[in-house]
C-alpha cells in the first residue's frame, strides 16, 4: 500500500475531508513518529503495533568476494512489533 492508497481509503471513510487535508494529517501523523523515534522513544499505537529503537552491537564478518575482515560500528535500529490484535488475524490466515 503506498501512501496515496492510504489516503484514498481514509478519505472515503471520512466524508467531508479533502484528500489533501487527509494527507496533511497522515504527513503530521508520520512525522511526529520519527521525531519521537529520533530521541529514541517507544511510540505505541494499540490495535497495531509498537516502534522502539534498538542498537546493534559493532562486529566482524568476513567479505566473501575478497575474503577479506570487515568491521561494522554499532548502528541504531528501527524495531517494530506488531500487536496480538493485528497478529492473530494474520497468522489464522498463514
Amino acid at each position: 500500500m503506498l501512501k496515496r492508497d492510504l489516503v484514498d481509503a481514509v478519505s472515503e471513510k471520512m466524508d467531508g475531508y479533502l484528500k489533501k487535508d487527509v494527507s496533511q494529517a497522515i504527513d503530521i501523523m508520520l512525522d511526529s513518529i520519527a521525531a519521537a523515534l529520533e530521541e529514541e522513544r517507544r511510540v505505541e499505537i494499540r490495535g497495531f503495533g509498537s516502534f522502539s529503537i534498538r542498537q546493534r552491537k559493532a562486529r566482524s564478518t568476513k567479505n566473501p568476494r575478497t575474503g577479506k575482515i570487515m568491521h561494522i560500528p554499532p548502528r541504531k535500529t528501527i524495531h517494530f512489533t506488531m500487536s496480538k490484535s493485528l497478529k492473530d488475524p494474520l497468522v489464522k490466515k498463514g
